[in-house]
């Protein structure tokens, strides 16, 4: 336990008894970008069927850099990585805090809450031969866990809403000026932070799995000794569209941990969550996805500032997992498993 950090669940205990609603402000600008040391981004991935997969940024502030830009990664279906980063001018974003209706420079994403029980997103992403365009059309409600956000102390706050748990995607890929049309499954979600969140964190987990009666989401942020190496626990659980869960109180075992040259650091083969005696999701790594060194992100002045002084040695893995879903839900049994890619970010 730690008095330093401020879970805002609802209630009762560390769970939401009733899930918000989500509405079009959680997935506006929250920050403010005249003021230093704050950050935000939207998030958008795809898993498609052709066996591409699409992942792309609109970022307000850098979580990293604090530069307005965008990013375009597509991984082919051989594992080859497409991974492209364009910065902009902060006065080149249009936002606003009322929706997601974002643009930098000619990129865009565009909601329409007027056709569909569930809002619809496009997004538009295209820097010289490279491009992301897809129809998001949900599945799943919004959600937030509690109110939206963590608070560090005096130091401020951690921000996330998942506008989009699980939707149907349709678009186009474009590589070398070369279109591909695709269609399958998306995910998008927002952040946003009021401090550098590298200052009280080790590494956190992310992820989030589709199954044929569940969508699951969660994280887990382990904190430093600066916060009492204090667990951050958020999991999110739909049957069909509707949330059922949305809570903190869960367990999580990571372990057989292996190390990777590449990104410099150990990752674990095995996670399992445990939300009680008849509820249990265990995912199992089966590959790699992608591993990096997140020092080479960096300057060569703050590399060597980061590396030799600061004596912090970050690293990412995207990894692809087998997962098996073990719960008992309204007196029936479930059994479900099939594939799923996760993240795990360290920043000690």
């Amino acid at each position: 336990m730690t008095n330093k950090i401020k879970e805002v669940w609802l209630g009762p205990g560390k769970k939401d008894g009733q899930i918000r609603e989500f509405k079009p402000e959680n997935d506006g600008l929250h920050i403010d970008m005249k003021q230093r040391g704050n950050f935000e981004w939207w998030y958008f991935d795809a898993r498609l069927d052709n066996g591409y997969m699409a992942v792309g940024f609109f970022r307000a502030k850098h979580e990293r850099t604090g530069k307005t830009g965008v990013e375009i990664t597509i991984y082919k279906p051989n594992g080859e990585k497409i991974q492209k980063v364009y910065d902009y001018k902060h006065s080149d974003l249009i936002a606003s805090n009322k929706d997601a209706n974002v643009r930098i420079g000619k990129n865009y994403i565009k909601v329409d809450y007027s056709k569909e029980t569930l809002p619809t997103y496009e997004i538009f992403l295209e820097e010289e031969n490279f491009g992301i365009h897809l129809h998001y059309k949900p599945t799943v409600k919004g959600w937030m866990p509690g109110e939206g956000y963590t608070e560090f102390g005096n130091l401020g706050e951690f921000g996330w809403a998942v506008a989009i748990p699980r939707a149907e995607v349709f678009g186009k890929l474009t590589i070398n000026n070369q279109e591909i049309a695709v269609k399958g499954i998306g995910y998008h979600d927002h952040n946003w932070l009021t401090f550098n969140l590298v200052r009280v964190v080790d590494y956190w987990y992310w992820g989030r799995i589709y199954s044929k009666n569940f969508t699951i989401i969660y994280a887990y942020i382990k904190c430093n000794k600066k916060m009492d190496n204090y667990p951050i626990n958020i999991l999110m659980l739909a049957k069909e569209e509707e949330i059922i869960a949305s809570t903190g109180d869960f367990d999580l075992i990571d372990k057989d941990f292996q190390y990777n040259e590449k990104a410099g650091n150990k990752y674990p083969k095995s996670l399992e969550f445990l939300l009680s005696k008849k509820q249990k999701i265990t995912l199992n790594v089966q590959k790699i996805i992608d591993a990096d060194n997140l020092l080479f992100e960096l300057n060569p002045i703050l590399r060597f500032l980061a590396k030799y002084l600061l004596r912090i040695k970050p690293g990412y893995f995207r990894l692809n997992s087998k997962f098996l879903i073990d719960f008992e839900y309204e007196d029936n049994i479930y059994k479900e498993e099939g594939d799923t890619l996760h993240e795990m970010v360290i920043v000690k």
